[in-house]
């Protein structure tokens, strides 16, 4: 599933492609990935522009000039293709925008969704979500308080949304493994100077991650030399039996909670 350093790469390079382009039309092939009318999503986009482009945790807010707002959820299986139709990969789209002869493909939105809001709908879909984790306003003073009195273990607390935005599966056993410590650990376990490498592990992971265009391959135009350049730089995420990069010991996976996860058991504790 697309996380928060994935879906920053699709804005950054979306905010270039299609930002203030005029929409020419739209097509809607499964309407349950939209909340309202396809006959009446197409006539609010056509002729509208996309004005700006932000993030929320693992949503993407196109900012409507006519002043709604498209909330994107890609879930699990969701990506995105931005191009000529001859160029489209050969997958089934479930929502396209056309700007032109250039179309933005919403692609595998089975779970995923592509929601149209008022700002203050947003606002309150986005309510529940915790702090975001690269904002200045994100502390360690405020890291410490969101950990105090909690005592779930520290995999679980870190892909839970309403604890920290952004985060899940693969980017929270990156943050442990860069850390030192292993992502079973309860949080009340952890010291003063474990709860500090964590708060640099999660800014450190992310903004590499962003850097390097995420871990999601599939490209999202011809020529993209950005998108998922950081899959092969996961230090444990989908690296079971393969050498600890930092030890040599066999990396290993398990499952907490239903949800799989790798760590090396002997240099992280």
């Amino acid at each position: 599933m697309p996380e928060l350093p994935e879906m920053e790469t699709y804005r950054q390079q979306l905010t270039r492609l299609i930002q203030n382009s005029p929409i020419t039309g739209a097509e809607v092939t499964r309407p349950k990935s939209l909340n309202v009318d396809p006959d009446r999503f197409i006539q609010k986009l056509t002729g509208n522009r996309i004005v700006r482009i932000e993030r929320r945790a693992k949503h993407l807010l196109f900012l409507l000039g006519s002043g709604e707002v498209l909330l994107l959820h890609l879930m699990l299986g969701g990506w995105m293709f931005y191009g000529a139709e001859e160029a489209k990969p050969d997958r089934t789209s479930q929502v396209v925008i056309h700007f032109g002869a250039q179309h933005l493909y919403f692609i595998g939105l089975r779970l995923g969704y592509l929601h149209m809001h008022t700002i203050p709908e947003v606002e309150k879909v986005l309510s529940k979500l915790g702090p975001e984790p690269l904002e200045p306003s994100f502390t360690f003073t405020r890291f410490q308080s969101l950990l105090k009195g909690k005592n779930g273990n520290l995999k679980v607390t870190l892909v839970d949304q309403s604890f920290l935005s952004g985060i899940g599966n693969c980017y929270s056993d990156e943050i442990c493994f860069i850390a030192g410590i292993l992502p079973l650990r309860k949080l009340s376990s952890l010291t003063t100077e474990e709860q500090n490498r964590l708060f640099q592990a999660i800014r450190t992971v992310l903004l590499e991650a962003i850097q390097y265009g995420g871990y999601i391959d599939e490209p999202l135009f011809v020529g993209d030399r950005l998108t998922g350049k950081f899959d092969a730089k996961c230090r444990v995420y989908d690296r079971e039996g393969e050498p600890c990069l930092r030890c040599g010991h066999p990396l290993l996976k398990t499952e907490i909670s239903s949800r799989k996860c790798f760590y090396c058991a002997n240099c992280q504790s």
